[in-house]
């Protein structure tokens, strides 16, 4: 996952309102949304590789996502995979915050993430890049592969969008349609992660495009002050072209 967009009791409607683009290489097999048979609480898709997800929610309201933190100067052969980061909260019951705290003593064990986990106590985030987890209070919050919110221009443009997409009655297509910006940034506003400055503009895009790596994934997840939640993923292939859709709704317990 390489883009998330969340906006947290930001409306009267909403408890959360979140965009996401996951960017993977194709080659890695993915099963996409849908409630896991060995755990049928949870609603995510599903890394057939490692068994982990980048995003899902379950029927009581467990919410988790995740980014790579890309540093290729410090990436180590032998590390844990970060999925199961996600799909290990999901499918448990520890409070959210008790739950980082365990992340936080065995966070080394992981390359570079971020993650964002939230419950009925709250939303939280962690990175192993900087240790602290933390609560988070309302608001519009944008991660790609560094900290949260660092200002890189597909965060700090899409987040507004966001914002004015949920002023509106809101359509998972209008959160689809801000995450398919394929707009590079500059090269003055390309940060310097290791990959080099033709990767760099790549990977600046919101939907990124290739034909061995990109946007596997965009999802659009709402959660109503009344528990409903929606959730609709778009599935994508080399060069961005459309490969399925899936939508989910349901009233949380």
């Amino acid at each position: 996952m390489c883009l998330i967009l969340i906006a947290y009791q930001t409306h009267p409607a909403f408890r959360l309102v979140v965009g996401a683009n996951r960017d993977e290489f194709f080659g890695r097999p993915t099963a996409p949304a849908d409630f896991w048979q060995d755990a049928p609480d949870v609603l995510a898709g599903r890394d057939l590789q490692a068994q982990g997800t980048w995003l899902g929610i379950t029927r009581d309201l467990r919410f988790a996502a995740l980014t790579n933190f890309r540093d290729m100067r410090a990436t180590q052969t032998s590390a844990r995979s970060r999925g199961e980061l996600t799909s290990e909260f999901l499918r448990g019951d520890k409070p959210a915050e008790e739950y980082l705290e365990g992340v936080g003593r065995r966070a080394s064990e992981y390359n570079g993430f971020n993650l964002f986990v939230a419950d009925t106590t709250g939303l939280f985030y962690f990175s192993n890049r900087d240790g602290k987890a933390r609560k988070l209070g309302p608001g519009t919050y944008g991660l790609s592969n560094h900290l949260l919110d660092t200002p890189w221009p597909k965060v700090t443009e899409l987040k507004p969008r966001l914002d004015a997409a949920i002023r509106e009655p809101l359509d998972p297509e209008s959160i689809r349609n801000i995450l398919a910006d394929r707009g590079v940034a500059p090269d003055e506003f390309l940060p310097d992660t290791g990959v080099g400055v033709e990767r760099e503009r790549m990977l600046s895009a919101a939907f990124v495009i290739s034909d061995t790596y990109g946007t596997r994934s965009t999802t659009a997840l709402s959660v109503s002050a009344d528990r409903q939640v929606r959730f609709n993923e778009w599935s994508f292939g080399p060069g961005g072209g459309l490969l399925g859709q899936r939508e989910f709704a349901f009233v949380a317990r």
